[in-house]
């Protein structure tokens, strides 16, 4: 395990917990609080994620809490704006789109094909 100038190996881990249980913690709040739903928090967390990596405060996150900010879904926004501003750089305007798609299809795809696995081995219970 790697240690990093804000702590050793342990205090790393425990900042990972922290910050994944931070994030889930201020869902749970806004969802008992207030009227939004589930999919509502999500998209505000993948605009959040995209929001922070435009001013690089994302990367400065990933850097003290390690892959604890790489697990919730606030990277899924990082991952989007990142991936399209390195791409942009090679291929312009149109690198925009492209560089989303290939940064996010692995885990796009993933969803989909575990999806599909586990809707024929389950059924609903309506």
């Amino acid at each position: 395990m790697s240690c990093n100038k804000f702590g050793g190996g342990l205090v790393f881990l425990l900042y990972s917990f922290l910050f994944c249980g931070l994030i889930c913690g201020i869902a749970q709040i806004i969802l008992d609080n207030t009227k939004l739903t589930p999919g509502h928090i999500t998209s505000i967390y993948v605009c959040l994620g995209a929001f922070l990596d435009t001013f690089n405060i994302y990367d400065n996150i990933i850097k003290i809490v390690g892959g604890g900010a790489l697990l919730p879904i606030t990277s899924f926004g990082h991952s989007l704006i990142h991936a399209s501003i390195l791409e942009s750089h090679n291929s312009g305007v149109l690198g925009l789109f492209m560089g989303m798609f290939n940064m996010t299809a692995v885990g796009i795809t993933s969803a989909i094909v575990f999806s599909f696995i586990f809707s024929l081995i389950f059924k609903p219970k309506n």
